[in-house]
């Protein structure tokens, strides 16, 4: 049994994604024997029939958002109605904040919150049972709106995502014995607005240090990062942390049990 991981789409923000520079699909994890989907934006279905392979949306068992933002959540109705079959078999898992389900603009509509089999919302610290693997929320993020990082508890190892966040103290902290380590890095360099809370390259470089993860993703990119081309910043960022560092690219596909082995 193989278990990847492949980043359907790269963009992060919205020129990126409004002028689709790079895809804006979401990530595709096949852990053991469940199809995870992560953050659907813009494009995610049309990615799931024009990639190759071709991925079912049929098959999804869990469909989790970070965030409400457009650029991770526009096609998760789409996929709510793909996983349950026109919302005909009422089945697989939705994991949400509350603010993407709840309140004036939830992002999931009625009909696909009650399409599913199982709804449970996003908290700090809580942990969710996933068939044979466990999933933790570790922190809520500092970001406009409720937003959360993840981990998955595998059996051979700890794959983190911290998504879309201003770097703040004892981040780095709560992702501690992560072995896989993605990270949104949308900025080259920090803006002077307080409003935009995400990653910059050098706070990256910070967590991956803190962290020691075996293998850093970077993802999300935004127009910044495209100009300083991310695999050159990824190499870079290799020789300063002594820590293996790679930049996502659309269609990029991860062999988990191959990268923590070979890395061990």
């Amino acid at each position: 049994m193989s278990d990847w991981i492949k980043f359907m789409g790269t963009a992060g923000a919205r020129f990126v994604v409004s002028r689709q520079l790079r895809f804006s699909a979401g990530i595709w994890c096949s852990l053991q024997r469940l199809n995870i989907l992560i953050d659907p934006g813009p494009g995610t279905l049309t990615r799931c029939f024009t990639g190759r392979p071709k991925l079912d949306p049929e098959k999804l068992d869990v469909l989790i958002l970070t965030h409400r933002h457009l650029d991770h959540s526009t096609d998760i109705n789409v996929l709510i109605e793909a996983m349950t079959q026109g919302t005909f078999n009422h089945r697989g898992v939705l994991l949400a904040p509350a603010d993407a389900v709840d309140g004036e603009e939830p992002v999931v509509f009625r009909h696909a919150r009650r399409s599913v089999e199982r709804l449970e919302l996003l908290r700090e610290g809580a942990r969710y049972r996933l068939g044979g693997i466990d999933l933790t929320v570790p922190v809520r993020h500092r970001h406009p709106v409720e937003t959360y990082g993840l981990t998955f508890h595998l059996p051979y190892g700890r794959v983190s995502l911290i998504s879309d966040t201003a770097f703040f103290p004892g981040l780095a902290d709560h992702y501690a014995q992560s072995d896989i380590l993605i990270l949104n890095v949308m900025l080259f360099e920090p803006l002077p607005v307080k409003e935009i809370q995400h990653l910059d390259l050098d706070s990256a470089r910070i967590l991956i240090q803190s962290i020691k993860p075996r293998l850093a993703i970077m993802t999300h990119f935004g127009i910044s990062m495209l100009q300083h081309k991310p695999e050159l910043l990824a190499r870079q960022l290799t020789e300063k942390t002594g820590i293996q560092v790679i930049a996502a690219t659309d269609g990029m596909k991860i062999d988990l049990k191959e990268v923590l082995l070979s890395t061990t």
